[in-house]
C-alpha cells in the first residue's frame, strides 16, 4: 500500500491531498484505486504503438478478474486493490473499456463526444469512490452531480496537460473547437501559440465552468465529498489558463500545495464542492 500511496503523491497530487480529508477505514481502498487509475492511464505514454497498449490494458482486465481469487500477478497496485477491500472490482472494468480510447489517433469530433469520454473516465472514477465512501445508492442519487464534476475536472485537467498531450503527439481538445477558432493542429503539436488557440482554450474552459456550476447546483450526502473534492480546485486552474497572457507552452499551471490544502480544507468544512 505504500507504493501506491507514493504513486499517487507523486502523479495525482489533487487526489493524495484529498485523501486526508477520507476516512481512515477507507483510506486504503481510495488509494488503491486512485493507483490503478494512474496505471491505466499513463499506459499510451508508456507504449510505442497502440497495439503494446491494448495488451496492457488486457492484461489488466485479466488481473482485476482474478483479484476476488487473491491472484495479484505481483504488481504493486493490483496487491494494493486486493489488500484494500471493499472495491467494487467489476466497475473498475468500465474504467478500463474507457481507456481503448487514448490509443487511438483519431480526434474527438465535437464537444459532445469529449464530454462522453470525460464522464466515462473522470467521472466513472469519481463514482466508484464515492461508492466506497457511501455506497452505491448514494451514488445513484447523485449521479447528475457526479457526472458534472467529472467532466468539469477532466476538461481542466486536458487544459492542463495540453503541453504534455503535444509533446506526445496528441490533442484533446475536440475538432469542431479547433474548427471554430482556425487553429492549426500542426501549430498545437509543435508547441506554438496562437490567438486561435488562446479562444479554443477558453471555448473548453467555459464548458469547465459550465459543468462545475451544475454540479454545484444541489447538494449531496456529506459522505461523498471527498470523491468530488478535486473538483473543488479547478477555479483556480482555469482562472490562470484563461489569462490573457497564458501560454501553456511556456507557463506550467501550478498551484501551491499549502493553498490547494486551504481550499480543501474549506471546502470540506462547508461540505461543498
Amino acid at each position: 500500500m505504500a507504493a501506491s500511496l507514493e504513486e499517487v503523491r507523486a502523479h495525482d497530487n489533487d487526489r493524495f491531498l484529498t485523501l486526508l480529508f477520507v476516512p481512515p477505514a477507507k483510506r486504503p481502498a481510495l488509494t488503491a484505486l486512485y493507483a490503478f487509475n494512474i496505471e491505466i492511464a499513463r499506459i499510451p505514454e508508456a507504449v510505442t504503438e497502440p497495439m503494446m497498449g491494448h495488451i496492457r490494458l488486457q492484461w489488466w482486465r485479466e488481473t482485476i478478474e482474478g483479484l476476488p481469487g487473491g491472484e495479484t500477478r505481483g504488481h504493486p497496485a493490483a496487491e494494493a486493490l486486493h489488500e484494500a477491500g471493499g472495491i467494487p472490482f467489476g466497475k473498475l472494468q468500465t474504467l478500463i473499456d474507457a481507456r481503448e480510447r487514448d490509443l487511438s489517433d483519431e480526434a474527438f469530433p465535437d464537444i459532445g463526444a469529449l464530454e462522453d469520454y470525460a464522464g466515462q473516465t473522470s467521472s466513472a472514477l469519481m463514482a466508484i469512490a464515492g461508492e466506497i465512501l457511501a455506497g452505491e445508492a448514494e451514488v445513484h442519487d447523485a449521479v447528475a452531480e457526479i457526472h458534472h464534476a467529472g467532466i468539469a475536472y477532466a476538461f481542466t485537467g486536458i487544459l492542463r496537460a495540453l503541453p504534455v498531450h503535444a509533446s506526445q503527439g496528441r490533442l484533446l481538445l475536440s475538432a469542431d473547437i479547433l474548427g471554430r477558432h482556425n487553429v492549426d493542429p500542426h501549430d498545437v503539436l509543435a508547441g506554438r501559440m496562437t490567438d486561435g488557440l488562446r479562444a479554443a482554450m477558453a471555448e473548453l474552459a467555459n464548458a469547465a465552468r459550465d459543468h462545475l456550476a451544475a454540479a454545484r447546483s444541489r447538494s449531496f450526502n456529506a459522505a461523498l465529498l471527498p470523491a468530488l473534492l478535486p473538483v473543488s480546485l479547478c477555479d483556480r486552474y482555469l482562472d490562470l489558463m484563461t489569462r490573457p497572457d497564458f501560454d501553456p507552452f511556456r507557463h506550467p499551471v501550478e498551484v501551491p500545495a499549502f493553498r490547494r490544502q486551504l481550499r480543501l480544507l474549506g471546502r470540506s468544512l462547508v461540505r461543498r464542492i
